[in-house]
């Protein structure tokens, strides 16, 4: 099973001291961060795309480029694109510069995005959610599986016979579908023959494998092959469970009360926070033995050939978030492979 990392590239105040980095600095911190990932032996590292004054990921090809000519072997990928409010052409040639810079190690993880700030600074309604991402998902698959492109739909101009360049090392270029839940979304992963990557970022990851197995069962049913799952979550590794819980705790309470005044999420609490650490549920968050043991409990729910790990949902200290992805690389990793191998 592939094991990585993935950031929105969190530029927050620090909830003890109220003081943030610069962007600039926080920008070096995460090309440290991609660079010790590689070292540690870890698969994946990727970057998702928001629009906010707290996240610095607006481009995640810019960053992951500038990953790619910094690193050797660990695959890159967007965690995710928000394609509906993008352009499909732009998307590929983009991620196809990216493939070329990183010698083939690029991915892209294609979905609607948790937060809709792209929307209407792109010039796209809200009413139109759904129809956007499945139009311009059919675009994308159609550019990276042929050169030369003709295709009309309601969003943009149509292409005639109009060739995307440049192309890719890679052939196809790797798109993953991203999810968080929805039924039609393992139907639609499923049915275009896509690897699925699935935020269980809250809960307990049992009530999804009902999602995964229709996922699955669907793509065994329209195409030969076995299906790839990627399950992404919220979590942190420390030397010991008191150390992780301590620098954990507040950095978590500052992004949870931030989601409960503008997005109407249930107000943080310790027990809260207690019971989603808790062995079936959600977080990967304790020492690298609990947090093996979490990742095998997931993998033998759904026996995902993927698991990447989010080490900071507001800016946690630097020095920490290297320790967490030390940790989560020499320890977590073989512990979670050897297991596995097993079974």
């Amino acid at each position: 099973m592939e094991i990585g990392v993935f950031t929105f590239v969190e530029n927050t105040a620090d909830p003890a001291t109220g003081k943030k980095v610069t962007a600039e600095q926080r920008i070096k911190d995460l090309l440290e961060e991609v660079e010790l990932a590689e070292k540690v032996g870890l698969d994946i590292f990727g970057i998702g795309e928001h629009h906010r004054p707290d996240f610095l990921a607006s481009s995640p090809a810019t960053l992951l480029a500038a990953a790619a000519a910094r690193t050797k072997k660990i695959k890159l990928t967007s965690a995710v694109t928000v394609l509906s409010s993008d352009d499909p052409v732009r998307v590929f040639q983009q991620f196809a510069e990216v493939d070329l810079i990183a010698g083939g190690r690029a991915e892209i993880m294609a979905g609607r995005g948790s937060f809709t700030e792209s929307f209407p600074l792109f010039g796209y309604s809200l009413e139109d959610y759904d129809e956007l991402f499945s139009e311009k998902l059919d675009l994308l698959l159609k550019i990276r599986d042929s050169e030369k492109v003709s295709w009309e739909g309601n969003f943009r101009a149509p292409l005639d016979d109009i060739g995307i360049y440049p192309r890719p090392k890679q052939k196809p270029l790797p798109v993953w579908l991203a999810a968080g839940g929805n039924p039609g979304s393992a139907v639609r992963a499923g049915k275009l023959g896509l690897p699925l990557a699935l935020a269980i970022i809250g809960g307990k990851p049992a009530q999804f494998v009902p999602f995964v197995e229709l996922y699955k069962q669907t793509y065994r049913d329209n195409h030969k092959g076995e299906p790839q799952v990627s399950i992404n979550s919220h979590g942190f590794i420390a030397d010991t469970t008191e150390q992780a819980v301590e620098d954990y705790w507040p950095h978590y309470e500052y992004f949870m009360e931030f989601g409960h005044r503008e997005r109407g999420w249930p107000k943080p609490t310790r027990e809260g926070f207690d019971i989603a650490r808790t062995k079936d549920s959600a977080m990967v968050l304790g020492n690298p033995e609990e947090a093996a043991e979490k990742i095998i409990y997931e993998h033998r729910l759904f026996r995902n050939t993927r698991f990447n790990l989010q080490v900071s949902i507001a800016t946690m200290p630097h020095d920490k978030v290297l320790r967490s992805i030390e940790l989560l690389g020499t320890k977590v990793a073989p512990l979670v492979r050897k297991q596995i191998s097993k079974t």
